[in-house]
């Protein structure tokens, strides 16, 4: 019998409810699995694994490898610029590896929730209580489950601003142009956010004409100046025209092509323009103002970001609807942080240090400061730098460009960052994200002996450039022999 004054405590059909199963939808969903809890994941599509499966992380990273393989990409430093591993491509090739991959992540997934006993239901949710949330499925019918603890996961959505005249076939946004029926000629992208970044450089490896787009003066800022500027000379060698600092005036379909005109008086024309000026959180229909969650402009969800709570502290959020840093691997840690958190159990904390990865062509990847940073912060810093090319592997794999940057604490040794551009960037900052997080110096780089040949060996040739310009330590220096500069007889002279 409840005391007086205070409520019974309901039974509620979970204990924690998952909207969205995205990255880090289904990595809280297997931890609470895991953790023997009754857990349900709402997804309003029919197959489970959210936007970074169906039309984003795993779709453009899959188009990516699909074009570097059958355009013999990688290969054309050492047969020449007109190489191809095959002569004819067509959407239809690009589209078959990615139903392939989409198939397997989506079944690997359903198989992850089925070994944890995780329910999924299937339709659109929309909290109607504190604790109550109504899901709307295809068929009509509706149905009503009550969680302890509630997660949003719902990821983002693309933004279709008014002014753009989207049409499916020559005017697309990210979404849609995953479903292209023919690859263009020529296309504009704008948008030189990450998205807009990865899709131009790919098209363009395909050996169509590529114009970015992007209204600012600089593109990517939170990536360190000097890598950008590596990447930027590169991806123009790659015939992509980089537009930057113009806004777009008007949109026009012109049929058969597209008509851009810009700020400054320029015009674009392509076959086919691909709109990737930014995201919104989709979480627009899910009621939020009922419960007292509120979102920015945006559509953003502000949490605590060591626990994930909400403003309502039994309601988290996680993944790109809370904005900042919109990446899957950080979805990912943050779906599983959250879920310990509800759930209450203890687990280990975050580290500071994460890699970005983007998968452009050239591959860029970063973990740590940039040189920007370490100025503002007033850090004094050396930089040592390494090329592909100066490796043997590079030379193997026939890399004419590609670059490993290193900035290291002169106070204390330590690396502070890493800059990856170039071939596999995103699978070798692991290394530095690793040294980064354990507090190591340059020295590891020195005194540690690498496979060889291999692309990793250009930490260490970054890491011998710096070090050689540093100054060295007392304790490496080696100590002076007894009566070191005096002659035989005591430093008195001889006879």
């Amino acid at each position: 019998m409840a005391e007086p004054g205070t409520e019974p405590e309901t039974e509620r059909d979970y204990d924690l409810i998952i909207i969205g199963s995205g990255p880090s939808g289904r990595a809280a969903a297997i931890q609470a699995g895991k953790l023997k809890r009754r857990v349900l994941v709402i997804d309003k599509r029919e197959r489970l694994g959210g936007v970074s499966v169906h039309t984003g992380t795993i779709p453009s990273k899959t188009l990516r490898e699909t074009v570097l393989n059958l355009s013999g990409w990688r290969e054309r430093s050492f047969y020449g610029r007109a190489y191809r591993a095959r002569d004819n491509i067509g959407a239809e090739d690009l589209r078959a590896r990615l139903h392939k991959t989409l198939d397997y992540e989506v079944d690997a997934l359903e198989h992850q929730f089925n070994r944890n006993h995780v329910e999924a239901l299937h339709g659109a949710a929309r909290f109607i209580g504190p604790h109550e949330i109504e899901v709307a499925m295809e068929a009509g019918e509706t149905r009503r489950v009550t969680g302890d603890k509630i997660l949003i996961a719902t990821g983002t959505k693309t933004f279709r601003p008014d002014y753009v005249p989207f049409n499916g076939g020559t005017i697309l946004d990210s979404d849609e142009f995953l479903d292209l029926a023919t690859i263009p000629r020529s296309l504009a992208v704008i948008g030189a956010g990450v998205i807009g970044v990865e899709y131009a450089t790919i098209l363009s490896a395909l050996d169509v004409r590529v114009t970015l787009i992007e209204p600012r003066e600089s593109f990517l800022d939170f990536i360190d100046r000097r890598a950008i500027e590596e990447f930027t000379h590169q991806i123009r060698e790659n015939g992509v025209d980089l537009r930057l600092g113009s806004a777009v005036e008007k949109i026009e379909d012109a049929g058969k092509h597209v008509e851009i005109s810009l700020a400054n008086g320029r015009h674009v024309r392509a076959e086919m323009l691909l709109f990737a000026a930014g995201r919104m959180g989709a979480t627009a229909r899910l009621g939020l103002e009922s419960v007292g969650v509120e979102t920015d402009h945006r559509g953003r969800i502000e949490v605590d970001r060591k626990t994930y709570q909400t403003a309502v502290p039994h309601i988290y959020a996680t993944g790109d609807v809370i904005g900042h840093p919109s990446l899957a691997s950080t979805s990912l840690q943050q779906g599983r942080v959250a879920a310990c958190h509800a759930l209450e159990t203890p687990t280990l904390p975050e580290s500071p240090w994460f890699p970005y990865g983007i998968y452009s062509v050239p591959e860029i990847s970063t973990c740590g400061m940039s040189e920007e940073e370490m100025s503002e912060r007033g850090i004094p810093f050396e930089v040592g730098v390494a090329r592909f090319r100066e490796t043997s592997r590079g030379s193997i794999m026939g890399l004419e460009d590609g670059m490993l940057k290193m900035l290291i604490s002169l106070k204390t040794r330590r690396v502070l960052g890493v800059q990856i551009v170039g071939e596999g960037a995103t699978e070798l900052i692991h290394i530095a994200q690793a040294v980064l997080n354990l507090k190591g110096t340059v020295d590891y780089f020195v005194e540690n002996t690498f496979n060889y040949p291999t692309l990793a060996e250009a930490y260490r040739i970054a890491g011998l450039d710096a070090f050689n310009r540093m100054p060295i330590p007392e304790e490496y220096k080696a100590p002076k022999k007894k009566g070191a500069g005096k002659g035989k007889t005591g430093g008195k002279k001889g006879g």
